[in-house]
C-alpha cells in the first residue's frame, strides 16, 4: 500500500472514538513542521519522508498528509501517489502562497502561528489577507425578469409560475 493510500485510508476511516485523537495528532505535527519551515525560511526542508517524520515525531502517513496539504504552496510539484518512506523530498515553499492557502483552508491555527512574524512582514500578511477576503466577496445572481422563462423548467414565464 502506498503512503498516499495509507494517508487517505487513515483520513477517511476515522470513527467517533478515533476522530479527535487523529486530528490532535495531525494538527500537532502540522504545526511543528510549519513552525520549522517558517523559522528556517531561507532553507528548504530536505530529507527522506521517514527521516522527516521521525524529526517531527509523527508517523510517515501523517507526514504524507502534511505533504498533501503543502503541495499547492510549493514551487514545483510532488507526485504524492509515488511517495514512499525512502523518497527524498526537497520542499521549496512559497511563503506568500502558503499564507494565502492557509486562509483558504480556514486554518487559523496555522496562519496565526507566531513564526509568521519573522517569515513575512505584517504589511505583506495584511495584503495577502485582504486579497483572500476579496476573492470571497459574494456577488448576487442576476435577478430574473418577469417575462423570462421560469428557472424551474416548467416552460412558463416566471410571472405565471414561481414568480406569483
Amino acid at each position: 500500500m502506498s503512503l498516499y493510500t495509507e494517508w487517505k485510508d487513515l483520513l477517511e476511516n476515522q470513527t467517533d472514538d478515533t476522530f479527535e485523537a487523529f486530528w490532535d495528532e495531525y494538527c500537532k505535527a502540522e504545526m511543528a513542521i510549519y513552525t520549522h519551515i517558517l523559522e528556517h525560511k531561507d532553507e528548504h526542508l530536505k530529507g527522506t519522508v521517514k527521516d522527516l517524520a521521525e524529526k517531527f515525531g509523527c508517523r510517515t502517513a501523517i507526514f504524507e498528509g502534511f505533504l498533501d496539504g503543502v503541495e499547492t504552496s510549493l514551487n514545483g510539484t510532488i507526485d504524492l501517489e509515488s511517495v514512499t518512506e525512502d523518497t527524498e523530498v526537497d520542499l521549496d515553499v512559497d511563503l506568500e502562497k502558503l499564507y494565502y492557502n492557509m486562509h483558504q483552508a480556514d486554518a487559523p491555527h496555522l496562519y496565526g502561528l507566531d513564526a509568521w512574524e519573522n517569515a513575512l512582514s505584517e504589511d505583506r500578511r495584511s495584503t495577502i489577507e485582504r486579497e483572500y477576503k476579496k476573492s470571497k466577496i459574494y456577488h448576487a445572481p442576476k435577478k430574473i425578469g418577469r417575462n423570462e422563462p421560469c428557472p424551474c423548467g416548467s416552460g412558463k414565464k416566471y410571472k405565471n409560475c414561481c414568480g406569483r
